[in-house]
């Protein structure tokens, strides 16, 4: 049976282990290709390599590419929301038509939402004498 649990378990520390070790031979080997002279690469047999040019451009193109990402989530969710003055963010359609006689007598009411006239009367109207 397996957990729903964050702690360790021994499939996830052998994935994060062999995941860590595949992260540091990449970088290692990035490393190699950016800073070595390419006749030494050459020299060893290692032909077939990218130019030197994307050893800086990739790493540029992927956080603009991460910051443009960032950017456009933003703004998508600045184009979906509601304006400040639109009543959709006091209410929505779920609330209208709500049975208030649902209820026996000495029973507890059903979960529903307050209108914001009462909400508004129950805070700052004084109440009646």
């Amino acid at each position: 049976m397996v957990d729903n649990t964050p702690s360790p378990m021994h499939e996830r520390a052998i994935y994060g282990f062999v995941l860590y070790l595949a992260s540091q031979f990449g970088f290692f080997l990035y490393c190699i290709w950016a800073f070595i002279p390419e006749e030494w690469l050459y020299s060893i047999g290692l032909t077939y390599w990218p130019q030197k040019y994307w050893a800086l451009a990739m790493p540029i193109y992927l956080l603009v590419a991460i910051t443009m990402s960032f950017v456009l989530l933003f703004g998508v969710n600045m184009i979906n929301i509601a304006p400040l003055c639109s009543v959709e963010n006091i209410t929505d359609v779920y609330a209208q038509g709500q049975r208030t006689n649902d209820c026996h007598k000495g029973g507890i009411p059903a979960l529903q939402d307050i209108s914001i006239s009462e909400v508004n009367q129950m805070f700052y109207l004084s109440p009646k004498q």
